[in-house]
């Protein structure tokens, strides 16, 4: 029996740590594989994916917070070098947490949001793991390039002010926290006013909560995105995804049709979806239809 909220020991790269997971539903009692969701950033949180609960009728939906975010260990007294944040520190992340809940052989479903689909496919082409019976890829990407290229291309649309934040990233806080609130009002969620939970999954955890007064931690999503991230590709290693795949992207999404396509393209065993009304987060946009997909697919 585990515990509806938790923390599950992990050690991290050598160092002591805890993963903080959320389980929506029992899992102790339901017969169908369990969904893992995995958030975006860099450095977000579990809160946004909370649509994701809905499904926990027929199957049991468990949600965290990776190392270094929110809720979890975080590592700044004393920061860790750039080399510490590694694809290979949050696949481990994954695959304890799946050892820890003992799903090898009743098997899973992975759910990967932005840069939790680049944790879920490599996971899959690294590990082949047991018990994985298929991922989803949510307004994900398969080569940086490409996502660099779509950010670039949409931002190029927005006022000087906000492409200069954009632009100048981590080297400015406040400007680069503006700047993305303004490009994520039209290319992450279109809904006004924003739901609670997005803010508290998307930056907060990054540069804190101004309501609250919390501070946010950019240590994760700074050395991943000018560290291991950088030039960051898996497109040939896309025929090496064996479980079925199901590629979701909305039509105003950062994940744009030309982001999202390598895993069309590649992965033998694929459907892809396009929500017309939603942007990067079609779990709040079009939360029905979205959810109604995935429930599909594991079915």
């Amino acid at each position: 029996m585990f515990a509806p909220e938790g923390k599950n020991p992990f050690s991290a790269n050598g160092e002591p740590a805890e993963t903080w997971y959320k389980i929506i539903g029992d899992l102790s009692n339901q017969t169908q594989p369990p969904l893992i969701g995995l958030h975006g950033g860099p450095g977000m949180a579990h809160d946004y994916l909370l649509p994701l609960g809905d499904l926990s009728a027929t199957r049991s939906v468990i949600l965290y917070d990776q190392i270094g975010n929110a809720r979890s260990t975080h590592f700044t007294d004393p920061p860790k070098p750039q080399a510490f944040w590694t694809i290979d520190l949050f696949v481990d992340e994954l695959e304890n947490l799946i050892s820890f809940f003992e799903l090898e052989k009743r098997g899973y479903y992975l759910l990967g949001h932005s840069w939790g689909g680049i944790i879920a496919a490599e996971f899959e082409v690294r590990r082949h793991p047991a018990g994985l019976k298929g991922i989803v890829l949510s307004d994900s990407l398969a080569d940086m390039g490409l996502w660099t290229k779509s950010n670039i291309e949409l931002m190029s649309k927005f006022p000087v002010h906000v492409q200069e934040g954009l632009k100048g990233g981590f080297s400015d806080l406040k400007k680069y926290r503006e700047a993305l609130e303004e490009f994520y009002k039209v290319h992450a969620c279109r809904i006004s006013p924003q739901p609670k939970e997005v803010a508290a999954g998307g930056l907060n955890p990054i540069f804190g909560d101004r309501d609250t007064g919390l501070g946010g931690d950019p240590t994760s999503s700074l050395a991943m995105n000018t560290g291991a991230l950088k030039g960051w590709s898996i497109v040939d290693r896309l025929d090496q995804v064996t479980v079925p795949c199901l590629i979701i992207n909305g039509r105003y999404d950062i994940s744009q049709d030309f982001v999202v396509r390598p895993f069309f393209d590649k992965i033998s065993e694929v459907k892809w979806v396009i929500l017309e009304d939603s942007s990067h987060l079609p779990m709040w946009e079009e939360r029905e239809r979205y959810l109604k997909f995935v429930m599909d697919f594991m079915a």
